[in-house]
């Protein structure tokens, strides 16, 4: 049997492990992360009393469909998308949505919704018999087409906002938007890596993403997407 690799010996500290203190107090600010690029977005309500964040949902996002790089997100997400600057956008313009975070194919991070608050990305919805997966869960859009492949910085931007989502708010599962909204939503898509993350966070998710966490018996190396674990342990 091959040593443990530092990412090997980074997925077995990371499940279970405890991420409340200090840390975590100096991380956020009104359920916004320091270290993210804050655009506030209109479109977001109040939590139900007494809701706990113990949800984080995957979505996939780009406008044009295919297209990286531009602004078009952030307008939609902040109701200022030119319904004439693509056709694409026609059907989509008027809609009101919003996801707490967006990350860019670059890594960067934004954020559009206080986590205390709503965000409305999951639309109707059920996760382990609740409906409404808005009132309980973190939006998290990569920057990405469905179905197609992410990139490393992604995967590692994605993995340290986890960490710091799971020191502040009692996250237990990590999903697909197409695993709450099944026959309507299919992203992220298979082109997510959706087995390694869930090994990588220590989260619970979807029998498709479980099942193969399971059935690997060579390990799963958060290596493999280009993430660096002693940055991620180190803060």
């Amino acid at each position: 049997m091959a040593p443990a690799s530092e990412a090997d010996r980074l997925i077995a500290r990371s499940a279970g492990r405890g991420w409340g203190g200090r840390r975590a107090r100096r991380a956020w600010r009104d359920g916004w992360l320091r270290g993210a690029q804050w655009i506030a977005s209109p479109n977001h309500g109040a939590r139900p009393p007494r809701a706990e964040v113990t949800l984080a949902v995957v979505h996939s996002i780009s406008l044009p469909p295919g297209v990286y790089g531009g602004d078009a997100v952030e307008r939609l997400f902040t109701n200022r998308l030119d319904p004439r600057a693509h056709p694409s956008f026609a059907e989509v313009h008027a809609l009101r949505v919003s996801a707490h975070f967006v990350i860019r194919r670059d890594g960067r991070l934004q954020q559009y919704v206080s986590c205390d608050r709503r965000a409305w990305h999951a639309g109707v919805s059920a996760w382990r018999g609740r409906e409404n997966c808005n009132d309980v869960s973190i939006g998290i859009e990569l920057e990405g087409l469905e179905g197609r492949p992410f990139e490393d910085a992604q995967y590692a931007q994605l993995l340290r906002l986890l960490r710091d989502l799971r020191r502040r708010y009692p996250l237990r599962d990590l999903v697909g938007h197409e695993h709450v909204a099944p026959g309507r939503k299919r992203d992220p898509g298979p082109g997510f890596r959706g087995p390694e993350v869930l090994q990588a966070c220590g989260l619970q998710g979807p029998e498709a993403w479980t099942a193969t966490v399971r059935d690997r018996s060579d390990g799963l190396r958060v290596s493999d997407v280009g993430v660096d674990p002693g940055r991620l342990i180190a803060h």
